[in-house]
Parts: structure tokens; C-alpha cells; sequence
């Protein structure tokens, strides 16, 4: 089923089913501990946020809005038991949470308690009217009633907007009791029409042929859907399958897999379209469901670093298991995070451990090299790109990128030769790609060489991305060296509109200005590009234009000084 289908549906199901922000009530000391508490929640900081809380219910037990934010911070923590205490509290108030029924209701999940699950959704327990006859049909299937289950998805799929939901899941709960036949034939679109299947249920789809002995269809299967884009779990599988195994089906095992399922598909309908720490409640409960689930910790983890929490990003990247082919994937996560939270050496040694680990891997080298040339540490980085390049036997049209990353390295190390070689490559491989053509074009203007095919890759990096601020300063750059000054302003003024703080820019065009006679506007342009933080030697500079002018300055620099075309007075 899409990640997107009916996302709609879905949002406005679980939207309006919180409470509204709590208020502090008169309670003694309340006040300090709760905003503390609302400051964290802003900033996503979910530990300081329950720390905050649980001072401010010591404080006013009984306020229900400080309750559920209690509780959510839990669930993003990963801590769905303390969650669930809490939410005991606030069913005991007789307050009705979403937040809070998710808890109870996972809790009793994890437990088993399928007949208390489907008890408590009867009296009015509710987390939503897409979730809620997902989770009583798993809890069906749970408390062994199978048919009353496949009536419960049955019903959910003659809903509008809710049929591809019932559907799959009526797919996987067929398949988990080895009813391979009728769930390849759903997953087919035979009994309702395509069902636009994410990665995780081409997955089950391809088990699913597998377990029917049709390992060839299962393996046409990823080839049309994946083509030459499989990572490693799909290669392993494929494998798998051409060496004539029987893969296991695995993605749903059993009732309580089924309501994690349920969690996941929403987290990921959800991702992207509402806030990341909502959807994060979701991913939560899914691993706390099934723990071990690969695909809701890379979610879980994902969202994280999205909301800036690299440490709980990274505790979650370290459960992936070693043996499992999403371990590089998760290690390259892990260093992410690691280098976005301050510790780049030990974002680099899980890198560079993870070479040794994966020395055919090129994704791990490239990584590492951008993360190296990201510190200007470019020797190294070079040594990085050549490993990854090594490991291809021929140049192919996707590393393009490989070869404009080393090329920048090297013109970075002065080896200019090496890095035009680089350059042409890249373009060799993606003719007109636009960040190559303006930073090769631009190169030739900075070293006062090559002035007409500057310009002319310049132009055709324009036309290719008309609104890149970066490229058309180039463009205006490349006039302005010519002596087409007119032109150049046009072109430099429209490249400040739309990179307005950046200093190279701002100060460019404070050149054109000076050039056609506007002295004043340069001088302003000056100042502005010196408030934008350049560089001290590219500030010294602007400071001494601002002193005795442009004309002196390309004197004292050696230069011929430009012959002012007008004067603005």
C-alpha cells in the first residue's frame, strides 16, 4: 500500500483526539517546572520534557493536559511502559487522550491482552477511525477468531478512502496463518485493483511467491519494481531467490507484528506529511512492539535526527544488528549523527571502521570523503573518492558526482590538471549537469584563463538552473572580467535578489557598481557584503575598496585599474 495513499484520511482521523495545551493551575510551584517542560517539547528535547513534567504532576497530579504531555514525551522516548502509568492516571480522571490510548492500548498489545484490546475499544478506547478496526481485527486474529477478523478487514476495505488499509492487512493476516494463495492473490491486485505497494509490501509480496514455489515471479517482481535500485536487503533477497531458496515469511509473524504493521504503515503515511515528533509516537510504539524491527528503528532514528536529537538518534542506530544488511545503512546514519552532534572524530571512526567492515561497499567511502572534504581534510578525502571509484569497473552516468566531488577536492589541493580531468569527466557522464559547469566555468575566471568557455559553460549552467543565485553571480563574474559591465550588473544585481546575505556576492556586485560609475551603491554593496561575515582575507579587501576605492586597490594588487564608465556625482 503507498505511503501516501490516503494520508489525508488518515491525518484528519487522528487529528482533534489530544487535549489543548495545559495551562499551569494554582498548584504550589507548578508554574517553573511546567514552562521548563513546554521549552523542551518546543525544542524536541522529549528527556528534559519528561523530567519537567513528572516534577509538575508531583506538583498538580490531577491536570490531564500535563498528564498526556507526559506521556508523549514517553512514547518519544521510546519508554511506552512509563507512558502507559501514565495513562493509567488519566483514565482513572475519566479523560479521554489519544495520546494516552495509544499507550494503554499498546501496553496490552505487548502483553498479549488481545480480548482487554478489544474490550477497551468497544467501551469508546479509541486512537482513531482508521487505526482503531485495524487494531480490534489483529486482536481477533490474536484471541484466535480468525473469521471475525477477515470480516473486520473486509468491512474497514468497503470504506472510502480506507480500502487499500483493509486490504493489505487482510493480505498479511491470511499470510500469517499460511494462507499464501489468497494473499498473493490481494497483493496481486486481483480482487480489487492495484494496490500501490511500499517497499515493505513488495517485501511481504515477494515472501509471499516465494512460499507459493514461484521464486522467478518473486524475482520479476523486484526487478520491475526496483530495477538496478536495490539496497542491500533486496539484494540478499534476491539472491536468496535465485539460489532456489524458500524465503521465510517473516514481515507479519503473528497478531502482535500485525498491530505494530498497523503502527508503521501510519508512521510512514504520516512522515513528511505532519510533525516529525507526532509521528515519531507511531514508529515508537511500532518498535516497542516488535522489537528488533529494522524498519521502525531507521524511522524512529530518521525522525530524530530531523528533530535535531542526535544522541537518541544515534542509541537508536546502534540496535540494528550486525548481521543484518541495513547495518551499513545504519552506521552511515550513526555518523551522521555523530558529526551533526558535535563529535566528528567519532563520526569518522565509525566510518572508517566501517570501510574495513564494508570495503566493497562504495556508498561507505563516499560518505566518508564528503564528511572529510566537509572539514577541508582534502588529501584524505581524495584517498576516499579514489577507494570508491576503484570499486567500479567501468565509469557509469551516476558517478558523475563522485568524480565532481574528487574533482573539487583536488583543485581544493592545488593539482588543478587533475581537477579539470576530474570535471570533464563529470560532465563526460551527465553532459550540461549545472553545479559542474558553474563551478568549472567559475574556476577558469578565478585563475584568468579559458574566458569564453567559462563563459559559455556559465550560460548554459543558467539556462539549466535559471535560479540559482550562485550560478548567475558567475555569470555576472565571468561579464564583469570581460569588461561587460552593464551586463554584469544586470546579472549580479538579480544573483543578490536571490542569495541576499551572501558576502561573495554582495561584494561583486559592489565591483559592477564601481565599474559603470555608481560609486555610492558600490560602497553600499561594500558595506552590506563586510556585515554578511566574509572571510578576513576577503574583508581585509573590502575594507581597503571602502578606504581608496577598486581602482587602487587593482593597482596595489598589480592590476590595471578600471576605467570608470560615468559618474553618479
Amino acid at each position: 500500500m503507498s505511503d501516501r495513499v490516503s494520508v489525508k484520511v488518515i491525518a484528519f482521523a487522528l487529528a482533534g483526539l489530544g487535549l489543548s495545551a495545559p495551562a499551569p493551575s494554582a498548584a504550589q510551584g507548578v508554574a517553573g517546572p511546567y514552562l521548563a517542560a513546554r521549552h523542551a517539547t518546543i525544542f524536541s528535547d522529549f528527556r528534559a520534557a519528561a523530567d519537567y513534567y513528572g516534577q509538575a504532576i508531583m506538583k498538580d497530579p490531577s491536570n490531564p493536559a500535563l498528564l498526556e504531555s507526559a506521556a508523549m514525551s514517553y512514547i518519544a522516548l521510546g519508554e511506552v511502559d512509563k507512558a502507559a502509568a501514565v495513562a493509567r492516571r488519566l483514565d482513572s480522571l475519566g479523560v479521554s487522550s489519544q495520546i494516552a490510548n495509544m499507550a494503554l492500548l499498546a501496553e496490552e498489545l505487548k502483553s498479549e491482552s488481545f480480548d482487554s484490546v478489544i474490550e477497551s475499544l468497544e467501551n469508546g478506547l479509541s486512537i482513531g477511525e482508521v487505526m482503531d478496526p485495524l487494531i480490534r481485527a489483529w486482536s481477533q486474529i490474536g484471541a484466535g477468531r480468525m473469521s471475525q477478523a477477515i470480516e473486520a478487514f473486509d468491512e474497514l476495505a468497503q470504506k472510502e478512502g480506507m480500502e487499500l488499509f483493509g486490504l493489505y492487512h487482510k493480505a498479511m493476516a491470511l499470510a500469517t496463518v499460511g494462507d499464501f494463495e489468497s494473499a498473493a492473490e490481494i497483493l496481486s491486485g486481483e480482487t480489487a485493483g492495484p494496490l500501490n505497494l511500499t517497499r515493505r509490501g513488495i517485501i511481504a509480496y515477494a515472501e509471499v511467491l516465494s512460499q507459493l514455489e514461484r521464486n522467478d515471479d518473486a524475482i520479476e517482481l523486484l526487478d520491475e519494481v526496483f530495477g538496478d535500485g536495490l539496497d542491500a536487503e533486496l539484494e540478499r533477497m534476491r539472491a536468496d531467490l535465485e539460489d532456489g531458496e524458500v524465503l521465510p515469511f517473516d514481515s507479519v509473524r503473528n497478531a502482535k507484528d500485525g498491530a505494530a504493521e498497523v503502527f508503521l504503515v501510519v508512521a510512514n503515511a504520516l512522515s513528511g506529511e505532519t510533525a516529525d515528533s507526532y509521528t515519531l509516537l507511531y514508529s515508537r510504539i511500532a518498535e516497542y512492539l516488535r522489537p528488533g524491527h529494522v524498519d521502525a528503528i531507521l524511522l524512529s532514528a530518521g525522525l530524530l535526527e530531523s528533530l535535531e536529537r542526535y544522541e537518541l538518534a544515534t542509541e537508536a542506530y546502534n540496535r540494528i544488528p550486525r548481521e543484518h544488511p541495513a547495518f551499513a545503512a545504519a552506521e552511515l546514519g550513526r555518523a551522521e549523527a555523530l558529526r551533526q552532534s558535535g563529535k566528528t572524530e567519532a563520526a569518522i571512526e565509525v566510518m572508517e571502521q566501517l570501510t574495513r567492515l564494508e570495503s566493497d561497499n562504495p556508498a561507505v567511502f563516499v560518505t566518508l570523503g564528503d564528511t572529510l572534504r566537509g572539514l577541508e581534510r582534502y588529501d584524505e578525502a581524495t584517498q576516499a573518492y579514489d577507494s570508491a571509484l576503484a570499486l567500479f569497473d567501468e565509469p557509469q552516468e551516476p558517478q558523475w558526482i563522485l568524480y565532481f566531488a574528487r574533482g573539487i577536492t583536488h583543485e581544493r589541493q592545488q593539482r588543478w590538471d587533475e581537477a579539470e580531468a576530474d570535471f570533464r569527466k563529470a560532465l563526460d557522464l551527465r553532459p550540461g549537469q549545472p553545479q559542474v559547469l558553474n563551478y568549472l566555468g567559475y574556476s577558469f575566471v578565478e585563475m584568468g584563463e579559458n574566458y569564453d568557455e567559462a563563459l559559455t559553460m556559465i550560460e548554459a549552467a543558467v539556462a539549466a538552473a535559471p535560479n540559482s543565485g550562485y550560478i548567475i553571480d558567475s555569470l555576472g563574474w565571468v561579464q564583469f572580467q570581460l569588461g561587460r559591465y552593464d551586463e554584469a550588473v544586470v546579472n549580479l544585481e538579480r544573483a543578490a535578489e536571490l542569495m541576499a546575505v551572501d558576502p561573495v556576492i554582495n561584494d561583486h556586485l559592489g565591483d559592477a557598481y564601481w565599474a559603470v560609475g555608481r560609486v555610492t551603491e558600490a560602497e553600499f554593496q561594500w558595506k552590506r557584503a563586510l556585515s554578511f561575515d566574509p572571510e578576513e582575507e576577503e574583508a581585509a579587501r573590502i575594507r581597503r575598496k571602502l578606504e581608496v576605492g577598486l581602482d587602487a586597490v587593482l593597482t596595489e594588487e598589480g592590476e590595471d585599474p578600471i576605467r570608470v564608465t560615468q559618474s553618479d556625482g
